[in-house]
C-alpha cells in the first residue's frame, strides 16, 4: 500500500510540471483487478481553437496474467451522442520474453500511456466524456490498478 502511495505523490509531482496537459485524471480499482462492470467515465472541457493529444493511461502490476490489454473508449459529446467507438490494445508484456513494457514505477508497478487519438480537433468547444471499458472477455482483470485519461495540447493550431 505505501508503494502505491509513493508512487502516486511521485507522479502528482511530476506531472504538475507539464503546461500541455488540459486534464488528467485516473480511476483506481482497489481491488487491484478492474471488473467487467467497471466502466470509468472522465468529463473534460475542449476549445475548438486548440488541437489535443488524448491518451488513455494504465497502471499495471507484474499480477497481470496476459502480455496484452483490450480496451474500447467511447467519447461521447455534452448530450452523451457517442462521437466515437474504438478497440485500442496495448502490450503490458512482451509476447515472447515476458519482460514487462511501460515505465517502471515503484517495485512491480508499470505505467503505459496508450495513444487514443492524436493532434484532434474537435467540432465544438465544451464537456466531452470519455468512458473505458476492459475487452478481455473476463469478468475481472488481475493487476489491473488503475486506468485514466490524460488529454493534453498539441503544439499545433488545427486549420
Amino acid at each position: 500500500m505505501r508503494s502505491i502511495f509513493g508512487f502516486t505523490i511521485i507522479t502528482m509531482i511530476f506531472f504538475s510540471c507539464d503546461d500541455n496537459r488540459v486534464y488528467e485524471k485516473n480511476a483506481d480499482f482497489n481491488t487491484r483487478y478492474w471488473l467487467v462492470s467497471e466502466k470509468p467515465e472522465f468529463e473534460f472541457e475542449i476549445d475548438t481553437l486548440q488541437s489535443y493529444n488524448l491518451f488513455c493511461n494504465v497502471r499495471n502490476s507484474l499480477d497481470y496474467p496476459y502480455a496484452r490489454l483490450f480496451i474500447t473508449y467511447y467519447l461521447q459529446d455534452s448530450s452523451g451522442t457517442v462521437l466515437e467507438k474504438e478497440l485500442v490494445r496495448q502490450l503490458l508484456f512482451d509476447e515472447k520474453t515476458g519482460e514487462p513494457k511501460g515505465d517502471s514505477g515503484l517495485g512491480d508497478i508499470y505505467d503505459h500511456r496508450i495513444p487514443l487519438k492524436l493532434n484532434r480537433k474537435f467540432p465544438y468547444s465544451g464537456k466531452y466524456k470519455i468512458a473505458f471499458q476492459q475487452f478481455m472477455r473476463t469478468d475481472s482483470l488481475p493487476g489491473i490498478l488503475a486506468v485514466g485519461l490524460r488529454v493534453e495540447k498539441t503544439n499545433s493550431v488545427p486549420k
